[in-house]
């Protein structure tokens, strides 16, 4: 009985920005873990490639084109994945502004770049929780994972939009899981450190790249965070082992921040 609380065999999660980077390592692991990961993304293409690379003949995920920002795409979007799989059991809110965004002061932040990245960060996941809630209510229940930031309990500056942005996903899960508690609806989120993805290693220099590999020395585990090591989290709040965990955030930075 115990195994059975953590298995995943089944259900489906839509995962926001799966196409690449930390959000295509969370559906290769879904999908490991015998779940039904549907890779929504921006780039619809490299979603599709995504999808048919962790299941071949379709069955086991979906790629699909979707701007979590716009209210008719994330509509689209999820009514694709229930026409495809019947039912959502899980949402992981994923996709973000961050790795293409310049590192500068605040002061130096234009007004249109702030909006995108609060459309992007914030609607967007507020347009996604709107979207999957009726379908997680009539399937009795069901996980939302947010993932937020450990800049939050540093306050890391230069990318002060940013770094907003993820301390916002975390009122937000707290709000939210309020609201639908009476749901059997769970919300937490997670908050990791920086991460060398391909996508975030892709947008920094050498010299940064190393000036982050010297703030291992600052950590309990001193070593770089890898995509993978944020799996655990991830695949924990989304099963039944977490079922009376709600509203939490879960930091996992190999001990940079504690909270």
């Amino acid at each position: 009985m115990g195994a059975g609380r953590f298995d995943l065999s089944g259900r489906v999660v839509i995962v926001t920005g799966g196409a690449s980077g930390i959000g295509r390592v969370y559906c290769e692991a879904l999908a490991e873990a015998g779940a039904k990961p549907v890779l929504a993304d921006l780039d619809g293409a490299q979603a599709a490639a995504a999808a048919g690379a962790i299941s071949a003949d379709g069955s086991g995920a979906l790629g699909l084109g979707c701007d979590v920002a716009d209210a008719a795409s994330v509509q689209a979007m999820v009514a694709a994945t229930v026409a495809k799989f019947g039912r959502i059991d899980g949402l992981v809110n994923n996709a973000a502004l961050m790795s293409t965004l310049p590192r500068g002061a605040w002061h130096a932040i234009e007004e249109p770049d702030w909006d995108r990245v609060m459309a992007v960060n914030l609607r967007g996941m507020f347009l996604c929780c709107r979207a999957v809630y009726p379908h997680l209510q009539r399937g009795g229940g069901g996980r939302i994972v947010n993932i937020s930031s450990n800049r939050v309990f540093e306050g890391t500056p230069n990318r002060l939009h940013y770094t907003t942005s993820k301390a916002g996903v975390i009122g937000f899960t707290r709000a939210l899981a309020r609201e639908v508690g009476d749901d059997n609806i769970t919300v937490n989120a997670v908050t990791p450190g920086f991460t060398a993805s391909e996508t975030q290693v892709g947008a920094s220099d050498p010299a940064y790249m190393a000036r982050m590999a010297l703030l291992n020395e600052r950590k309990a585990l001193k070593r770089t965070q890898m995509p993978e090591d944020l799996v655990g989290a991830l695949l924990f709040l989304l099963s039944d082992a977490s079922a009376y965990i709600t509203g939490q955030t879960i930091n996992v930075d190999g001990g940079a921040m504690m909270h």
